[in-house]
């Protein structure tokens, strides 16, 4: 059992700045990649960020530039740094990790998610 809890979510003005941390914890025998997703109000889940282990990294259109994602592979924790914030990025954030666990078999787990919410 792999378990995600994120940290960091809040009430932020337009422009302002949030980190968003996230610890996987269990059965753990490797992560291959690690990434956050959001969920807007009427919206499909979509991907914000994500990281592999090599350090391949990918954002959506909408965050580049603007948006940083950083893994600390020794402490299975992923980070997203999230700058020049817009209303439009309010929603439930969702980290996503998936690997192998110690039983052999493979993993792709959630968190719980944590509210950004981008208002004056």
């Amino acid at each position: 059992q792999v378990q995600l809890v994120e940290f960091g979510g809040g009430l932020v003005q337009p422009g302002g700045s949030l980190r968003l941390s996230c610890a996987a914890s269990g059965s753990i025998f490797s992560i291959h990649a690690m990434g956050w997703y959001r969920q807007a109000p009427g919206k499909e889940r979509e991907l914000v960020a994500g990281i592999t282990s090599g350090g391949v990294i990918n954002y959506a259109d909408s965050v580049k530039g603007r948006f940083t994602i950083s893994r600390d592979n020794a402490q299975n924790t992923v980070y997203l740094q999230m700058n020049a914030l817009k209303p439009e990025d309010t929603a439930v954030y969702y980290c996503n990790a998936d690997g192998l666990a110690y039983n052999g078999k493979l993993f792709d787990s959630w968190g719980r998610g944590t509210q950004v919410t981008v208002s004056s």
